[in-house]
Order: C-alpha cells, then structure tokens, then sequence
C-alpha cells in the first residue's frame, strides 16, 4: 500500500445528532479523507451505569456525569448508522466506524463494512475481537494504553479466528485527549512494524499534524485524526479534533510527503541529471602550463563545469608530464 489511508474519525463529534453527522460526512470529503469513521454502540451494552468519567472528559465536556450518562446522549441508532453508510457511499468516501460490543459488531458486518476499526479499549476484549476475527475483514486495530505484550495477544486471537495476518495495520497512539507531544512516543510505531512484521499506522490525540506528517515519514500506512466542524463545540473529543481546512491541510501535506519519499534507491534524479555537469568540478590548468612542465598543485585546480576529468583523478594527474601546452583555465585531457 503505496498510498496512505487517511480517516477522519469523527467518532461520536456528532453530539447525538444524525444531521451533524451528515455534514461530518460532507466535510472529510471535501477535505480529501479517504474514510469517515463513528463509533458504534449501545451504551447499555458498554458501560456500568455508574462508571466514572475520564479526567479528559470532564474537562472537555466541563461537566461531572457517569459516562452511561454522557454516552447514551451521544448514542446513534443503527438505522442511523445505515443511513450514514448510505449516505457515504453516495459521496465516495469510506464508511467505518468502531463496535464497542458484539450487536454492534454483527450489524456492522451486516451492512457491509469492508474493514473494521477496534478501539484501543477493545484491546482487551477478548470475545469482541473473537467476532471481528471471524469476519475475515480488513482490520485496523489501535494500541493506545498497550505493552507490546498486549498487541501480540490481541493480535494472536485475530489471526486464529480467521484473520490473515497480511489484513491486519496496527495503528500506535496515545488515548490522552489532546496528546503531548512528549507523551508520543512515535517511534513505538517502528517498534510495533519491526515485530509484528505487519502494517503500521497512527491513530493522532496531539494539536496540529505534525505528528501526523512525522508517522508517515517513518513509515505509516494509515493516519486516523479526530475530525470536527467545531473544536468549540462542547463534547468529550472536539478539543482534540481537526476542523475541515486544517484536516485539508494535513491531507495536502501527507499527500506531498508521499511522493518525496520514493523507493528508497539513492541514485541521480533524472531531473537533475542535466546539472550533473554545470555544479560538479574539472580538473585545469590554474596557469599557463608549457608542453613539458610537471603537473603539480601549483599548477593545476578544479573548476566548473565537471564535463573533463574528474578531481577524483587528481593524484593520478599529479606528476604526470604535460604533453601540449596550456592556457589557463583549460581542461586537462591527459588521459
């Protein structure tokens, strides 16, 4: 995979409401997303009903409430979810989104996702990624809050229910709302590529996209970015979300980064190979030299442009005879 996948994850950034969602939509692809990806869930079927906030929550939402509380207004139903990928697949972009339970994970199947997203809370989960494993899908799987350890299991339950290997990207990330930077840790990523021998990627928390833009310098193959029409808007992950002209920049800039980086193979470009010969170097004579004279260093140098004998032979040239005489500046043609 040459070209690096890009998912604007809008997660629940539609605040409940299924017109919010829509425009979500519109927006990644305008922004040039290759997926708009939500989340799945039935809160009843996520969370105990008294389970505590995370500390980024409550000081993005500013507000004190049990996550039951805080999902179920954020909650989408499935037919909700079926119109979204309707919607999706009329404006070209891909359709993802991340079941938080077994139901969701069915109904998702059942629409006809072709990859699917496990949730780096999910990594644990063992009768979840049982299920996707059995589908036999793409899979892009998170590792926020992972030892390696962690990976290889969930890893390991994947494949033996059915997934091949070679489906599998590991996306490295860090489930603080926004990241710091010095909690990155981006080169866990190569880490990850280095042991598992699988596809790798990065799932973004931090302001801005230069980490984003540094993943795909290092090698990733799937950038998922938390994408918002509003970072003012009040809800758990807005603060730490692109709007659409910044999300359009990172893009843009991913885009040009891919074709910088190349094969790999450290040779000429064929467009500057016409100026190999005007800033590469010749060897001449630095002064009249007579038919006779020793060359010598006091007598010879190395000028532009590089279409005579190359400085590389200059100690081969050294104490040779010349045999014709030599106007300054004139290239040497002994050999």
């Amino acid at each position: 995979m040459n070209r690096v996948f890009i998912i604007a994850e809008a997660g629940v950034n539609h605040n409940g409401s299924i017109d919010i969602a829509y425009k979500l939509i519109d927006e990644a692809k305008k922004a040039g997303a290759d997926a708009i990806k939500f989340q799945t869930f039935k809160t009843e079927n996520l969370t105990t009903k008294d389970n505590k906030m995370a500390e980024y929550q409550i000081t993005n939402t500013s507000k004190i409430e049990t996550q039951f509380e805080m999902l179920k207004k954020l909650e989408l139903t499935f037919d909700d979810f079926l119109k979204l990928k309707r919607y999706s697949d009329e404006k070209g972009i891909e359709f993802l989104s991340s079941p938080f339970d077994i139901e969701s994970a069915r109904f998702l199947c059942k629409i006809g996702l072709k990859k699917f997203k496990i949730a780096s809370g999910e990594i644990t989960n063992i009768i979840l990624l049982r299920e996707i494993g059995s589908y036999k899908k793409d899979v892009i799987m998170s590792t926020g809050m992972c030892f390696i350890a962690d990976v290889e299991n969930a890893l390991n339950i994947l494949i033996e229910n059915g997934t091949e290997k070679q489906n599998i990207c590991i996306l490295h990330c860090n489930t603080e709302y926004p990241t710091r930077f010095e909690d990155v840790n981006l080169l866990a990523m190569t880490t990850l590529e280095d042991a598992f021998k699988v596809d790798v990627g990065y799932s973004d928390h931090t302001e801005g996209m230069e980490v984003s833009i540094a993943a795909v310098a290092l090698g990733a193959k799937v950038i998922e970015k938390h994408f918002t029409l509003d970072r003012s808007l009040k809800g758990p992950d807005h603060m730490a979300s692109m709007e659409p002209e910044e999300f359009k920049k990172m893009v843009n800039s991913i885009r040009n980064i891919e074709k910088s980086l190349g094969d790999g193979i450290k040779r000429p470009g064929e467009n500057e190979r016409k100026n190999i010969d005007l800033v590469r170097k010749s060897i001449v004579a630095s002064r009249e030299i007579k038919k006779g004279e020793i060359f010598s260093e006091s007598n010879l140098t190395v000028k532009r442009p590089g279409d005579g004998l190359s400085p590389l032979l200059w100690d081969k040239i050294i104490g040779k005879i010349a045999q014709k005489n030599y106007c300054m500046d004139e290239k040497i043609d002994i050999f």
